[in-house]
């Protein structure tokens, strides 16, 4: 009797091995889209930093020297991880006493399997005071 109920048991238990690994597709699936959107967002927030910090120092540039090429040229130098040639960089008129900027465009590419490789473009803005 004891024989029967394990020799039934290993019928039941493969009958459902089929089912076991079709839900455990779903879920590797799910899970490897977590895994590597997790590490996507954690690239572009680093590529935010680094157009913020960028930014920043571009503008401090432009309001100490008041030359618009200057401050350009620091940004790009300012962001030692990102490609320069792919920056869009544009300044407001400096003007004494009044805030001017400077605003960085970044097009940041996702690279997730199984997807099209899409792209989002990331901006920062740095502002200060010009100097008179």
């Amino acid at each position: 009797m004891r024989e029967l109920w394990r020799i039934d048991q290993w019928r039941r238990l493969d009958g459902e091995r089929g089912t076991t690994i079709v839900e455990f597709a779903f879920v590797l699936v799910l899970l490897i889209l977590l895994v590597f959107g997790t590490i996507e967002f954690g690239r572009a927030y680093n590529t935010k930093i680094s157009l913020t910090h960028a930014a920043r120092e571009g503008v401090r540039v432009y309001v100490v020297e008041g030359d618009s090429a200057a401050g350009i040229d620091a940004t790009r130098s300012a962001a030692t991880s990102l490609n320069p040639a792919l920056m869009n960089i544009s300044t407001t008129a400096c003007e004494p006493g009044e805030p001017t900027e400077v605003r960085v465009t970044y097009p940041f590419q996702l690279a997730i399997p199984f997807f099209s490789a899409s792209s989002i473009d990331l901006t920062a803005v740095g502002v200060m005071r010009c100097e008179g």
